[in-house]
């Protein structure tokens, strides 16, 4: 793209910023062409018309994988363990109640409850599971099962997404992680994910969801398989969901992390790589609020650097992480750090709920 052509897209993209309009898809695809410091520039443009001010959000959690146990064979996943494996597990719920025990010890707010599609759990573990935890810790807020797992629980009880959601709602689920998502373009999926749920049926469960009154996140794990214009296609269909339900808090985007998986001879995305699609994705993302840098697939100074690209969420502490850390990556920051580094790069930490409003 010459420098002409390049004036030519900034200008039509900073009047949509402007304006707080929508991108057109046409527009959309010439945000990769732009040089890094431009795009982010235009990412902080966005950034600062939906969030005025310079507070950087935070979530104090844990994220416990009661179980590693996963009949979905994901090829991008290094944690999972076959059913007949002598390394799978399923935490007792005596094991999960410490864990939570030390979450609020330490001011955690909230648990992340992450597993897989374990093929002997149906929807009245769940049930029990949540509902000891809120007898336990009614002041937890369980943020868990994400739209591959509440497809597999819909297959396993014959019942419908609503009916699944309505009875785990009662039992103590607060909201819904976005995990699951990886391209939201069956193409890739069939390729790297082909026993998970479809990009209609991870669409359909936040859908049912947000009607619901169950607030949840969105992600995107790119760095993979997936062209540019799946990217767009991606980030187009959770705007296209969002404008009709407004359930959406948060967006993240992270890199495939390829060490230990089946798709090790990918090379790893890196750090310039992430920053053009997080800013993009803010660039995009016009009615999503919030937009979560990762730390813990980037390190903190890298994540640092993505709050001037449009990131205005440091995530959690994740007191606990193994999926990631399964894949090699293995970064580990305490609230303390996670306010310095927020600080350092010039920005206001603020401790948060799930809905991202603020605890301090």
């Amino acid at each position: 793209m010459g420098y002409r052509e390049v004036d030519d897209v900034v200008i039509r993209i900073q009047e949509v910023i402007n304006n707080d309009a929508p991108m057109e898809r046409g527009l959309a695809k010439e945000l990769f062409a732009l040089p890094l410091p431009l795009l982010g520039e235009l990412a902080q443009q966005r950034r600062f018309k939906i969030k005025a001010d310079r507070i950087v959000t935070y979530v104090v959690d844990r994220n416990i994988n009661y179980t590693n146990i996963c009949i979905s064979g994901c090829k991008f996943c290094a944690f999972y363990r076959s059913p007949n494996s002598s390394e799978g597990y399923l935490l007792t719920f005596e094991e999960i109640s410490r864990k939570i025990e030390e979450t609020l010890y330490l001011g955690g707010y909230q648990i992340l409850l992450q597993g897989g599609l374990h093929p002997d759990l149906g929807l009245e573990y769940y049930e029990r599971l949540f509902s000891f935890i809120k007898e336990r810790f009614p002041q937890v807020h369980i943020h868990a099962l994400s739209p591959p797992e509440i497809i597999f629980l819909k297959k396993l009880s014959g019942l419908s997404v609503e009916e699944v959601l309505k009875r785990l709602i009662k039992a103590g689920l607060d909201s819904i992680p976005g995990g699951g998502a990886e391209i939201l373009v069956d193409r890739v999926r069939n390729i790297i994910s082909p026993n998970k749920c479809t990009s209609e049926e991870w669409l359909l469960v936040m859908e049912t969801a947000h009607k619901l009154g169950l607030k949840t996140t969105a992600t995107m794990m790119f760095g993979h398989l997936e062209k540019e214009e799946e990217i767009i296609e991606h980030l187009f269909k959770i705007r296209d969901l969002q404008s009709k339900t407004k359930g959406f808090t948060a967006f993240i985007p992270w890199t495939f992390q390829p060490q230990n998986t089946v798709l090790a001879h990918i090379k790893k995305a890196g750090s310039a790589k992430y920053l053009q699609v997080l800013a993009i994705s803010r660039i995009l993302l016009d009615n999503v609020p919030n937009i979560q840098v990762s730390w813990v697939t980037q390190g903190p100074r890298i994540a640092q650097l993505a709050l001037d690209f449009g990131g205005n969420d440091f995530g959690s502490t994740m007191i606990e992480e193994n999926v990631v850390a399964a894949a090699g990556v293995a970064h580990r920051l305490s609230e303390e750090e996670i306010r310095s580094y927020i600080e350092e790069a010039g920005y206001i930490p603020k401790r948060r709920r799930m809905d991202y409003s603020l605890l301090e």
